[in-house]
């Protein structure tokens, strides 16, 4: 299929979902220009993208600085002349603290994720934002997580990130909508394939779960079973609704949340 063909897309973030989503993205016809932090990262993403015979660029891009996106948001423009999706998967540095108590938190890990979510989101957004509007379209596309919505213990500023993130997606809808502009939030579960979900969930196992004789299957088998379904998001769902959130069949979504969390938000 070809649902994104002659579609240009910038994904920021060289991790599992950005990588996922940039080679979905490029399997649609979609010419993509992927940025990250790791070049070894972005250089087997692309070489695999490639292989498929998917139209790849990479560029080494902090999306936390305004002059770097700035700038390779120009060079996409002078290259292909327009740009129709932004999605932003970057995710939070190594120092970030979980599953410690609000009252133990220090402020600095607390307001990690908020600041870091935030501004890397709304220097993207506004990047692609305003070309998008002088070409009267294009799609900007945020993955949030359930507790956006519904908290759970030791989460620290994460509900408050990715709650910011939601409301900046609407902001962008209300003012861009009038141009073509959409945006999205993917609001998923927690999606174990990834590693850093894989991680997190390791570590509250270790902390809450392992000592009172719960195996790590159970554990698993106890968070899923928190949806209807019994099943948490998996990579490939995200990545199948980025594609039509990000295609022409999705054109009537936008300002809101894209409710991918298996029932666990109703």
């Amino acid at each position: 299929m070809n649902r994104l063909k002659d579609k240009v897309a910038v994904v920021y973030g060289n991790g599992a979902i950005g990588s996922t989503i940039a080679k979905a993205f490029a399997h649609e016809g979609a010419k993509v220009f992927l940025t990250g932090l790791t070049w070894e990262k972005l250089k087997a993403i692309a070489d695999d993208i490639a292989a498929e015979g998917g139209a790849i660029e990479i560029a080494k891009v902090d999306a936390l600085d305004e002059q770097s996106v700035e700038k390779h948001m120009n060079e996409v423009i002078k290259k292909t002349g327009q740009i129709d999706i932004s999605f932003n998967a970057i995710g939070l540095p190594p120092k970030d603290i979980q599953h410690t108590p609000l009252t133990e938190l220090p402020l600095e890990q607390f307001i990690l994720p908020i600041a870091t979510y935030t501004q890397a989101h709304f220097i993207t957004a506004r990047a692609a934002a305003k070309r998008m509007m002088k070409q009267g379209r294009g799609v900007i596309i945020m993955h949030t997580a359930n507790i956006s919505q519904v908290s759970s213990p030791g989460a620290g500023g994460r509900p408050a990130a990715w709650a910011a993130l939601e409301a900046l997606c609407r902001s962008l809808s209300v003012e861009c909508g009038g141009n073509g502009v959409r945006s999205i939030c993917l609001l998923t579960s927690a999606i174990p394939e990834t590693p850093a979900i894989h991680s997190a969930f390791k570590e509250l196992f270790e902390v809450s779960f392992k000592g009172n004789g719960t195996t790590w299957e159970q554990f698993n088998s106890i968070v899923a079973n928190n949806t209807p379904r019994k099943k948490l998001t998996t990579l490939k769902e995200l990545t199948d609704a980025a594609v039509f959130a990000a295609s022409d069949e999705g054109s009537a979504i936008t300002g809101t949340t894209f409710n991918l969390t298996a029932g666990m938000i109703q």
